[in-house]
């Protein structure tokens, strides 16, 4: 018979320890965020450009980042790229792997968006002789952006939860600190236990923000300024 020997007084004094570790995920995956969601619109655009050179590149460098593991990608980082000259700490190797290799996956989330917005709009764009930078910004992107919502919300949280992986390189995010945890007090089941809590919940609240954000942004989009 399988034992369940939970001790509240360690729970506890962990906890907090732990939801500062959270922080450093948090980070993680805003920075990260934010590179991928960058990497994927340039991606997305050279993938629709005229000049075969530069759409052929876009596809193989995409193609390249989501064929190859995670994993991979952040070791090939910090352990190989330091003998060319190129030495990142473990939080900007994480938020550079994670960027450019979620970045991969969002770049065909920006494309089915814009590729689904009516051609009338293009031809009305030709037709005030807007620029091509005015026309992505004015009229494309804002009525596409409202399709992009949902999976780029998944991809993000999946980033989030992929970030266990950059204990691999020695950033102190949750599960590093769990394991150090459990190893200098030979206890692993509140640790681990409270970082899959973590998780669990902070997945759903953003779940739950991604779908309002759906429900909220207006169909036709919006005008930027």
């Amino acid at each position: 018979m399988i034992e369940f020997n939970w001790d509240w007084a360690f729970a506890w004094e962990v906890l907090p320890l732990l939801l500062d570790a959270c922080l450093v995920t948090l980070q993680a995956t805003l920075f990260g965020s934010l590179l991928a969601i960058a990497t994927g619109l340039i991606l997305a655009l050279l993938r629709r450009s005229r000049f075969k050179t530069l759409s052929y590149s876009a596809y193989w460098w995409m193609e390249f980042v989501r064929s190859t593991p995670l994993l991979v990608q952040i070791y090939f980082l910090y352990y190989v790229a330091p003998e060319w000259g190129l030495s990142l700490s473990p939080m900007m190797t994480g938020v550079i792997a994670l960027g450019l290799h979620y970045g991969a996956y969002l770049s065909e989330v920006f494309r089915s968006g814009i590729d689904g917005v009516d051609r009338g709009q293009w031809e009305a764009s030709i037709a005030l002789n807007l620029s091509p930078y005015r026309t992505y910004r004015d009229v494309i992107l804002p009525q596409a952006l409202r399709s992009m919502i949902p999976a780029s919300g998944n991809y993000i949280i999946a980033m989030f939860k992929e970030t266990p992986q950059l204990s691999a390189i020695t950033l102190l995010e949750m599960l590093q600190l769990a394991k150090i945890m459990g190893s200098e007090n030979f206890r692993y089941l509140e640790p681990f236990t409270l970082v899959g809590l973590i998780y669990l919940v902070l997945s759903l609240v953003a779940s739950a923000g991604v779908r309002q954000a759906e429900r909220r942004f207006p169909k036709e989009g919006f005008t930027l300024s």
